[in-house]
């Protein structure tokens, strides 16, 4: 597929002017305008906050305090589902459990 003429491109800017007006398309190439630059200072800062810090434990001991949180964090979403499943007086059943049907 072939790219649009000069002459239809020209066309066609003329038809959306004559149908939107002119501070209708102002505004409109306004906010497309603050989009892409909000959209390039987000890129902008990503990348900076990736070059920073990646989120990844360094050292042995960084690695070891990770682990004891995620254990910590486990411990307490398994009583968590075991208080939820208590109060609510359901069962856990697995497909791999055919005996508890």
């Amino acid at each position: 597929m072939h790219a649009p003429s000069p002459m239809a491109l020209l066309l066609i800017a003329i038809v959306v002017l004559v149908l939107f007006g002119r501070g209708k398309v102002s505004s409109l190439m306004g906010e497309v305008g603050k989009g892409i630059t909000a959209f390039k200072k987000g890129v902008k800062e990503g990348s900076e906050e990736s070059d920073k810090a990646d989120g990844t434990p360094e050292t042995a001991d960084d690695i070891a305090k990770a682990r004891a949180e995620l254990a910590a964090e486990r411990a307490k979403l398994e009583a968590e589902r075991a208080r939820i499943t208590a109060d609510s007086g359901l069962r856990d059943v697995t497909p791999g459990d055919q005996n508890k049907l």
